[in-house]
């Protein structure tokens, strides 16, 4: 079980190693932004390993768009970014025969002691920019709940590196988008054309089950 506050942990506990006090003079932006060195339980490359294989990891997935005066969505974005791994996860399929460009939405991670509304905008800024100005929603319902599993033809939504579970959310930008971290581009697409076969088949592991479902959430018709 979790240690709370300062209480004394058994030493079978989950975080029985963990300082007294380790957490009191961390606030939510040393989560967002980073801290001097990682913020207390952040989990290194070996750590998330171990964790991958043993837990379900809980993600973000966001659809950004742009909308006109009423409040419809008018551009739908997607990003055009790096794959470094032979085998990643939440990932899409090469664009135009470029090599090692993939089509993707904003995905990440949610961190220990991160909030769903601290990782909707850390993750927003880390693949559109900081001055992308994200609509944060009011309520935190997502429009739909994927599942990634590990295991091939278990769900239409794949992992080949662990069970994510991800939350994903519809957030209009009103800024300037400026591509960080491994994005390339971010790509602005009308509705109808997002909803084609054609532009789905673009993307993989799911991702496009995922697509498909925000824009059944905005009342676009395929």
């Amino acid at each position: 079980m979790r240690v709370l506050h300062d209480e004394v942990p058994d030493d079978d506990d989950f975080d029985a190693g963990r300082r007294r006090g380790e957490f009191d003079n961390i606030t939510p932006d040393d989560l967002i932004h980073g801290a001097d060195g990682n913020p207390p339980g952040w989990l290194d490359a070996r750590d998330i390993e171990r964790a991958r294989k043993q837990m379900p990891i809980v993600y973000v997935q966001v659809v950004p768009v742009q909308t006109d005066d009423l409040g419809r969505a008018v551009r739908i974005g997607t990003l055009l970014s790096i794959d470094e791994t032979e085998e990643e996860g939440l990932t899409g399929v090469n664009i135009g025969g470029a090599e090692g460009v993939k089509r993707t939405i904003v995905s990440g991670r949610i961190l220990f002691h991160e909030s769903i509304r601290e990782a909707i905008a850390r993750n927003i800024s880390k693949d559109l920019g900081e001055l992308a100005l994200p609509q944060l929603p009011l309520a935190l319902q997502p429009f739909t709940i994927a599942q990634y599993f590990p295991t091939p033809g278990v769900s239409e939504c794949y992992d080949p590196r662990q069970h994510a579970v991800a939350l994903c959310y519809v957030v209009p930008i009103a800024g300037d988008c400026k591509p960080s971290d491994e994005t390339l581009e971010v790509e602005w697409t009308r509705p109808e054309v997002v909803a084609s076969t054609a532009f789905l088949q673009t993307l993989e592991n799911g991702q496009a089950i995922v697509l498909k479902r925000a824009l059944a959430w905005l009342g676009i018709e395929e």
